[in-house]
């Protein structure tokens, strides 16, 4: 008997009841949206920062406002605008407001990072995105994959990006090189664990019954999640593998 309520779960009855199957694909479609959402703006970003750091190099006075002068601060503190707009206003902005609000903070963050192609050289930089994207993918696939819950690590490891954020800070003023080497290392222990429980995270939070606007938000909050995973991991794994000019 029960293998045959198992199987009557599974099918579609004439009612139209959804299969597990039809679920599955609805998840992995939803996933599917969420890592080309990812990806985009990770490529945004990287060309936003590889234009502006040519035009920068090929004229100084534009290099010297960009990266001597008070608009450095600007520029630097730009993306925290429209991460946080979008992170306290989702639920009261269209899905393409929202989306575009995404595209607006990964260009300013491409902007921000422009200076890692005049302090690395080339080469570097793309060893380095290389080895994240790798780490990065199979991170990801385990938090997908796993069985295990991974939300008491992820509350450890949001308490320990605090205390990083606090580091950082500290050794703004002391620039200690051992601070900076530990507080590198840390950042990419972090961060490989935040891509896991985001992944996780998102992938419990999709629901087959969420309507259009619902998804898309959804889709759009895990694509801004995994996207700063993936920038932090690189900024941090380049402070390791980064040839300086």
């Amino acid at each position: 008997m029960s293998d045959i309520r198992d199987f009557q779960t599974r099918t579609v009855n004439a009612a139209g009841v959804r299969t597990d199957a039809d679920i599955d694909a609805g998840l992995r479609a939803h996933m599917l949206k969420v890592y080309n959402l990812m990806a985009l703006g990770v490529a945004l970003t990287g060309l936003v920062a590889y234009f502006v750091a040519e035009w920068a190099t090929g004229n100084p006075a534009v290099a010297a406002t960009l990266y001597n002068s008070p608009l450095k601060w600007v520029i630097l503190f730009a993306p925290l605008a429209p991460v946080l707009f979008l992170s306290f206003g989702i639920e009261r902005m269209s899905v393409f407001t929202a989306q575009l609000t995404f595209w607006i903070y990964a260009a300013l963050v491409g902007l921000s990072l422009s200076v890692i192609f005049l302090v690395y050289t080339n080469a570097s930089i793309v060893q380095t995105f290389a080895v994240t994207a790798a780490s990065f993918a199979a991170l990801s696939l385990y938090g997908y994959t796993t069985k295990r819950d991974l939300s008491a690590m992820g509350s450890f490891l949001v308490m320990g990006l605090f205390g990083l954020i606090i580091a950082s800070l500290v050794n703004f003023f002391l620039a200690s090189s051992a601070l900076e080497f530990a507080i590198s290392v840390i950042g990419v222990l972090i961060f490989a664990g935040l891509t896991a429980w985001d992944t996780q995270k998102i992938k419990e939070m999709y629901l087959e019954s969420d309507g259009f606007e619902a998804a898309g938000k959804k889709a759009i909050m895990g694509a801004l999640s995994l996207y700063m995973d993936f920038i932090n991991l690189f900024l941090f794994m380049l402070r390791f593998m980064g040839n300086r000019e």
